[in-house]
């Protein structure tokens, strides 16, 4: 996997576990939705943010085990140039 798309999958984990733990955790969303006049699914909520908490946690988790995987395979592997005779 390349640097740029392991970065920008555990950053998108982050920020999306973030925000979902926002609105799971505290009333914002209920406010918002009350407001903007969509109170009756609030009590729905549960079955979208808690599976879209578990979907970038486990996004978080992949691109952080992705990147230990990586740096530790490169440092590892044999330089083709050994085998060969001066």
């Amino acid at each position: 996997m390349e640097e740029t798309q392991r970065k920008r999958l555990l950053w998108t984990g982050l920020i999306g576990s973030g925000v979902v733990a926002l609105c799971c955790l505290t009333p914002i969303l209920v406010v918002l939705l009350g407001v903007v006049g969509l109170g009756a699914f609030t009590g729905h909520l549960d079955t979208v943010l808690l599976p879209a908490l578990a979907l970038f946690l486990s996004l978080a988790v992949y691109a952080g085990t992705r990147r230990q995987q990586d740096t530790s395979s490169v440092c590892c592997t044999p330089h083709q140039s050994e085998g060969r005779k001066p």
